[in-house]
């Protein structure tokens, strides 16, 4: 939490350390699974290597998102720039499939440390100074950033493809290379910007003690939450629908699409403008999924995001054809982005300041654990019928996680507004207080990050 951060400036900050960490994503989106391919991984070892990215993240999400609560936003937000650069550098120099797996695990460390820490120190550091005050304005200009810094990365990325000025060397690593430099950009920009009051005065030995000691009862209060809040379990179990449809439109979209082009070097060129088209109207999905979120309410717009993206993966299933495939990619990615803010605006009415970085995390967490089961199971399914047969079988699995929304509709239908989320939290004062924010954020994480690709960091 910043003391010194007026909300005016602090919402400066998050909005340009959104802009430095997504960018350099645009540029490899669709080209981690091309170079896999390139390098001679078959279908079935590019989903199963990037398990390995869903195991660390497994193993590591709450125990790190407590360490954040415990100790700080800004270390943990620094120690993450530098896995990201490691991980970076690991894939350019990976061939066989330890080695990509190796460079998964490093980014699935990444995803973990990275996962909640800077909106948490964003909502807190309002929070601070204005109590209870809405924050769901700034967190969709972060998803409209986060959709034009990734998609202008995108489209540099398959120019540079098509361009292929270093003729030897593949057309695709370039791109790579210089994620890797503005990763470093990040990084730099995160250490320079970020300002966080310590949660201790004692020197930082002691404060890692008493992080320590902490961490275990904030991921403590957190799991509890979500075995005593039915909402809120709810919520995360959508994560286990949601990367369904995204390990089709993230993983084996540029697999299909390199089929139909019958090269990794020229899908790598379609995905630049592809994959740019698609953050840009994920941007337009983010501004419309506010609106809606303010129209129909958070629950019904979620419900409805989460159907109509889940139908666009059916479509993507169905497409014949190179500009079939890429026209039913961006309906779905702009249905992406409309389902993120009101699916984030109701994990945020479930956080507090104490715990909002664990609570965050879990929604992660549950996604990359169920990526790392999912993923290769859709490679074996790819494998045994075919790219689109296992892109139609996502896609319906993926609507269906609009039943998971159900306990929000019902607690909806019976609590005023301005009342505690839900009577299952149990005793407010063991576990959390109730944030009164509506707010909304890219997908991430799932992008969320989050990134949300499974191969993009």
């Amino acid at each position: 939490m910043s003391a010194s951060l007026s909300p005016v400036a602090a919402k400066r900050v998050f909005l340009t350390l959104s802009l430095t960490r997504w960018l350099p994503v645009g540029f490899v989106v669709g080209l981690f699974t091309l170079v896999a391919r390139e390098r001679g991984l078959s279908i079935q070892e590019i989903t199963l290597y990037m398990t390995a990215q869903g195991i660390m993240v497994f193993l590591l999400e709450l125990p790190t998102s407590g360490f954040a609560d415990a100790l700080g936003r800004r270390p943990l937000l620094i120690i993450a720039g530098v896995v990201n650069i490691v991980a970076g550098v690991s894939f350019l120099v990976a061939h066989s499939f330890w080695q990509f797996a190796l460079s998964a695990g490093l980014m699935g460390i990444y995803r973990a440390l990275d996962s909640g820490p800077l909106e948490a120190w964003y909502v807190d550091t309002v929070h601070e100074r204005e109590p209870g005050a809405d924050v769901h304005r700034a967190m969709s200009a972060q998803g409209v950033l986060v959709g034009v810094g990734m998609g202008g990365g995108a489209l540099v990325s398959g120019a540079l493809v098509a361009w292929h000025p270093f003729k030897d060397s593949s057309a695709l690593l370039l791109p790579v290379q210089i994620f890797v430099a503005l990763s470093v950009v990040h990084l730099l920009a995160t250490v320079v910007l970020l300002r966080e009051k310590p949660r201790s005065d004692s020197r930082m030995r002691a404060r890692l003690a008493e992080s320590v000691r902490e961490t275990p009862a904030v991921v403590r209060d957190g799991v509890r939450l979500v075995t005593r809040n039915r909402v809120l379990a709810g919520l995360v179990a959508v994560e286990l629908f949601w990367v369904t449809g995204m390990m089709a439109y993230e993983t084996l979209m540029p697999l299909r699409l390199s089929d139909l082009l019958g090269s990794e070097a020229e899908a790598g060129a379609w995905m630049g403008p592809a994959a740019a088209g698609g953050w840009g109207l994920f941007s337009v999905g983010s501004w419309l999924g506010g609106r809606a979120a303010d129209r129909f309410g958070l629950v019904r717009a979620a419900i409805l995001g989460r159907i109509v993206n889940g139908l666009g993966v059916v479509l993507m299933g169905l497409a014949f054809g190179p500009v079939a495939l890429i026209v039913a990619y961006l309906f779905t990615y702009s249905m992406h982005g409309a389902a993120s803010p009101a699916y984030s605006g109701l994990m945020h009415r479930e956080a507090s300041s104490r715990n909002r970085a664990t609570i965050l995390s879990l929604g992660s967490l549950v996604m990359q654990a169920g990526g790392a089961v999912v993923g290769p199971l859709l490679g074996l399914l790819a494998a045994r019928t075919s790219i689109p047969t296992a892109m139609v079988v996502a896609g319906v699995v993926s609507t269906l996680g609009f039943v998971c929304f159900v306990p929000a509709w019902r607690h909806g239908r019976t609590t005023p507004v301005d009342e505690a989320p839900s009577d299952d939290i149990g005793d407010a004062d063991d576990l959390v207080e109730t944030a009164t924010t509506h707010g909304s954020l890219p997908a991430d994480d799932h992008g969320r990050a989050e990134t949300p690709a499974p191969h993009s960091p």
